[in-house]
């Protein structure tokens, strides 16, 4: 096994929202890779982090009264908090606001501005504010944000600009010299026919309106935009630019960086563009992985969760286990395509595959050793076909898994390994040994059959460590193996149990859920849950109304009495021709006929009016409105979305007072 190097990396995350478990799918696959090219040998550097800076960022810690840091900060507090429950094993953990790179990011922008490729003009378009992104009117979809479907609004600022468009050869060059830079195949196609061949736009990669950012060195005006700040962190994480870049000549080009479609084009095109104008190497592979759908839709942490199934990480892995909810998202979710999850089939599979499978087959393998000899593993004796058919899955378990691993396939690398475990399972059924314990003449055959399925147990639980780093330990520890021995992956043929050593029978690893009550507990939880939750949004919402209500200077009754309110009758009406919001009205009190001007044009036409009686403010001081002279005013009702007439109550006679 090679000892090189092997560089992997997931998208930063954006710390706006709720974490959820699509969040948590990328970064899971990463760390069962990282894991595995450890045990191989690898030197590995596995970055996460998050992506701090932006509009949003910016509204939202204004809207909560708090700065950008004090609002992002437990957010990103709390991310760290779930990797951990997850086992997540990162090199770095890279926050965009950290020192090393806001210099690096700095320096990236002004050797591309010095190179040419990045110049200063305007810009106005369509902008998106949570995907961060500018559209054409052409790329939106039902006049909304093509990528994330919310409102988007026009804005138009001086800008900075990558010269993106100079690139689009260079990348389709990119994509045919090296078929396997952009996986899976389908992207590829995605990327060219779909944004560069419609023709790449130079990119705004500034702004000025945006205060929450890193500022550009050479002009305090501007902020650095997504693009080059949160791509860059790829390389600033390894002290690309600084006096110690000993890491990026190390690890750089990255191996891999493992993202979501939804932003593979960043990846797959601006990225590559950048590390083009700076004359460094692009990454050797880009993997667009599909989405975690549950109830049909893609998991967003600015979406609730309306529906019964739990989507909380930090819930499940209180429930359930972090190795339950590793194998789900490691084995259930087909890679490239996207995949559902529910909670039924998360307790089928964990049932299925980690309870029934590998769980029996530990334990009862166990318990057989510490019943028929006395928790001593037995000496292998002589092998049938039936156990060398066995043997030859083990033999190559390794070559298979790691091909998988390679493809970037977890799910098949994991389908290997419980096809060995299903096999041993099955052994057991055909060998019997229970039958065989009973009859001292067969207990040679036994303890071959022991023996053969304890090598089964050890080749499965050392090739689940970096799958389930909790669990698989603790299948190793039954045979007294030391899950930290970075040397295992080297024992990954039959025959390297010794007899004679002390086996522990397991404890349930994986005990089996009851499926059908555990679901009707979680609905019944999840049910109260959005009540509780109806009803505080209920109350908040109450409880704003009531702060938003308009406060008005108290009068006294005779500052009242001094306002004469009749009833009048509308008897003709036309629009004023200077305005578009103007009626002249004219007016009968029953004592006196009058002209009244009113701003109600956009909400009733002449017609409609004439007839009609109205409550006057017959006191008012005239006032000259577009040249017509107003002796009073029409009272009206205005909810902020329609104005409405006030109408005096049936038989109310004309002229009359309203008090």
């Amino acid at each position: 096994m090679a000892k090189d190097t092997f560089y992997i990396t997931t998208p930063i995350y954006y710390p706006s929202g709720k974490w959820h478990i699509g969040t948590c799918y990328t970064t899971v696959v990463c760390d069962a890779m990282a894991r595995f090219y450890r045990l191989c040998g690898r030197d590995v550097f596995f970055l996460t982090g998050t992506d701090e800076h932006g509009q949003k960022i910016e509204n939202n810690a204004k809207k909560a009264g708090v700065t950008p840091m004090e609002y992002i900060d437990p957010i990103v507090a709390d991310l760290k908090s779930i990797w951990e429950m997850l086992d997540i094993s990162y090199d770095r953990f890279i926050r965009t606001t950290d020192a090393d790179h806001v210099a690096t990011v700095q320096k990236v922008f002004k050797k591309l501005y010095d190179n040419g490729d990045i110049y200063k003009s305007e810009y106005e378009g369509l902008y998106c504010t949570p995907c961060e992104s500018f559209f054409t009117e052409s790329q939106l979809v039902n006049g909304k944000c093509p990528d994330c479907g919310r409102e988007v609004h026009y804005e138009k600022e001086e800008s900075y600009f990558f010269r993106l468009s100079k690139y689009a050869d260079r990348i389709i060059e990119l994509y045919e010299n090296n078929p396997e830079f952009l996986q899976p195949k389908s992207r590829v196609n995605e990327m060219i026919n779909n944004f560069i061949k419609p023709g790449l736009q130079d990119l705004c990669v500034s702004r000025t309106s945006v205060k929450w950012g890193i500022p550009v060195e050479f002009d305090k005006d501007h902020v650095v935009y997504v693009w080059i700040d949160a791509l860059s962190n790829y390389i600033s994480a390894l002290g690309y630019g600084s006096k110690d870049d000993s890491l990026y000549k190390k690890f750089w080009p990255c191996d891999l960086h493992m993202t979501g479609k939804e932003i593979i084009r960043f990846h797959a095109i601006i990225w590559p563009a950048i590390l083009m104008a700076l004359g460094e190497p692009v990454p050797k592979r880009i993997y667009g992985h599909g989405w975690l759908l549950v109830g049909g839709d893609r998991l967003a942490k600015s979406k609730e969760n309306t529906s019964s199934e739990l989507v909380d990480p930090k819930e499940i892995v209180a429930r359930y286990g972090s190795d339950a909810l590793r194998y789900f998202l490691l084995r259930e979710i087909p890679f490239g395509s996207d995949g559902v999850y529910t909670n039924e089939t998360f307790l089928n599979r964990i049932n299925s595959d980690l309870s029934n499978d590998i769980g029996n087959l530990v334990s009862r393998t166990t318990a057989m050793i510490s019943q028929y000899f006395g928790g001593k593993l037995p000496a292998i004796k002589e092998l049938t076909e039936l156990d060398n058919e066995l043997v030859a899955i083990m033999n190559g378990l390794y070559e298979n898994v790691s091909a998988a691993i390679a493809e970037i396939n977890v799910p098949k690398a994991l389908a290997e390994i419980f096809k060995l475990v299903g096999r041993a399972n099955k052994y057991i059924d055909e060998t019997m040994p229970w039958v065989l314990g009973k009859d001292p003449s067969k207990k040679d055959r036994l303890a071959t059959v022991l023996y053969v399925l304890s090598e089964a147990i050890r080749c499965s639980g050392i090739l689940l460590l970096p799958f389930l780093p909790k669990s698989a330990p603790e299948i190793l520890a039954c045979y007294g193996i030391d899950a930290s021995d970075k040397k295992l992956f080297e024992s990954l043929s039959f025959g390297k149990l010794e007899g004679g050593i002390d086996v522990v029978k397991a404890r349930p690893i994986f005990p089996r859920i009851d499926v059908k009550k555990e679901l009707a507990d979680v609905s019944a939880m999840m049910l109260e849950r959005h009540n509780k939750e109806l009803k505080a949004a209920a109350a908040k919402e109450k409880a704003e109304d009531k702060a938003n209500e308009p406060k008005f200077e108290e009068i006294a009754i005779d500052d009242f009495a001094k306002v004469e309110l009749r009833v009048a009758l509308v008897t003709a009406c036309e629009k004023i021709e200077k305005s578009k919001k103007l009626l002249k009205l004219s007016i009968d009190l029953g004592y006196e006929k009058r002209t009244v001007v009113s701003g109600i044009a956009e909400y009733y036409a002449p017609e409609e009016l004439v007839g009609r009686k109205v409550v006057l403010v017959a006191n008012l001081k005239p006032a000259k409105l577009c040249g017509v002279e107003s002796q009073g005013m029409i009272l009206c009702s205005d909810d902020g979305d329609a104005v409405n007439l006030v109408v005096p109550a049936e038989g109310a006679k004309i002229g009359s007072r309203v008090r």
